[in-house]
């Protein structure tokens, strides 16, 4: 038997909105690629094509943003320099060890618009002492995230432009086709470190431009194709 008191503090499975259909997408995992466009890694004092790095969010640490709708991201505590990276996020429909490049893609259940929110002062600070950077990446509220648009509608997403606004003035801008590893080589390479499962969520990095925000901001993410995601700080 379930003790009364777990039963109380359990949290239900975070689950995003399917688009074109009352499904929801349910979530295990959330993955995250680090320094994935050429230009972004170049911000960041890198250059050449280093193997992927990978990062993760708790699922429940997503902010779930209906199509159509503003979501409102808490500003967090501990911080004084709150940084925006727009992403595109791959949600799969299945998985595996070691799966092929080649194979990859059929993994893919759908594509949506995530916000990987930084604390960067904290991350900064754990950068310098070696330490990991759950304080900068993985705090409650930290993956604004839209709904999943399923790639029986989208098709295979391989370029296409993303971009974001902070209070109607450009910040980010690129193209889906100047990651420095594509989609189907990040999931074949994270399938060797982990046995990716269906429900996990991939965001696959970020281009160069990004910076802070206060409360007060509205940011508006966008990927061709795919709406936008729009957020306000309070």
């Amino acid at each position: 038997m379930i003790d009364d008191r777990l039963r109380v503090c359990s949290t239900p499975v975070v689950s995003l909105p399917v688009v074109g259909s009352d499904a929801q997408f349910p979530v295990r995992r959330v993955y995250c690629v680090g320094r994935n466009y050429v230009e972004h890694a170049k911000e960041m004092g890198f250059t050449g094509r280093e193997d992927p790095f990978f990062f993760s969010k708790p699922a429940d640490a997503l902010l779930v943003i209906p199509d159509g709708t503003e979501g409102k991201m808490p500003y967090p505590s501990k911080t004084q320099n709150l940084h925006y990276e727009m992403e595109l996020v791959v949600a799969l429909g299945k998985g595996g060890c070691d799966i092929p490049v080649e194979k990859a893609n059929e993994c893919i259940f759908g594509y949506s618009l995530g916000l990987d929110m930084t604390r960067r002062d904290l991350q900064g600070e754990a950068k310098k002492q070696g330490r990991p950077w759950e304080v900068g990446k993985a705090f409650d509220h930290g993956g604004p995230i839209g709904p999943v648009h399923p790639v029986s509608q989208t098709g295979i997403l391989e370029k296409g432009a993303i971009a974001l606004t902070v209070n109607g003035e450009v910040k980010q801008s690129s193209d889906l086709d100047k990651l420095i590893w594509s989609i189907p080589e990040s999931i074949a390479y994270l399938s060797g470190l982990f046995e990716l499962k269906a429900g996990d969520l991939i965001f696959t990095g970020t281009p160069e431009g990004v910076g802070a925000v206060v409360k007060g901001d509205r940011m508006v993410g966008t990927f061709e194709g795919l709406g936008q995601l729009e957020v306000v700080m309070v």
